[in-house]
Order: C-alpha cells, then structure tokens, then sequence
C-alpha cells in the first residue's frame, strides 16, 4: 500500500486513502508501524469512508507503536470522521486534532 506521507523530522504524517475498510486494514496497520519514524500522525481528511476494520487498524497501529517506544495521532476537520471517533469514543483512545501541524507539534 503506498500512501502520501511527509516527514516532519522524527514524525512521520500519512494520509488516509477515500476509503479505509477490511480490504485496506492489514496493509494499513503494516504501512504505519514500518516507518523509521516512531511518531505517527493519521490524516483522515481525504478519508470518507472508515469501516469498523479501518478503526481497528488504527487501534492496532497505535499499540504496535506504543510497544516500540511511539505513538498514533490524529488529525481530522471531516465532520463524519469527528463524529465516527466520538460515537466509539476512539476519540478518548487517540489524540485528535484539526491540523497536521498542530499534530507534528504535539510530539515535541
């Protein structure tokens, strides 16, 4: 799977495909925690579709790079996407904000 990213020095920030189901779910989880960046910011803008798989692929992620020492935020103005995180309440689970940039400072 390759995916736009950027790299901010130790982060890296990678935006989502339209659509984050089970077909892209393993090949998301393996795309994140395979950066040589252990601080990992998940734009979810472009994103317009998140199954119940994609939201566990980024739960997966994020304690993936937790036992190696890094993290998993997100940044999101979607309105949907906002809402998908606070009905299951991934929203108390990850750190989400409004701007990829706000995001890349939070780690420093």
């Amino acid at each position: 799977m390759k995916l736009p990213k950027e790299i901010f020095g130790d982060v890296v920030v990678v935006h989502t495909p339209e659509e984050v189901g089970e077909d892209q779910s393993e090949m998301l989880v393996k795309l994140l925690t395979s950066q040589s960046q252990r601080q990992v910011v998940v734009d979810l803008d472009r994103t317009e579709l998140i199954a119940s798989a994609g939201l566990e692929a980024l739960i997966d992620a994020q304690e993936k790079l937790r036992e190696q020492n890094g993290d998993l935020r997100i940044t999101t103005t979607n309105t949907v996407n906002r809402k998908i995180l606070e009905i299951t309440r991934l929203d108390q689970q990850f750190e989400v904000f409004d701007s990829v940039l706000d995001a890349v400072k939070s780690y420093a």
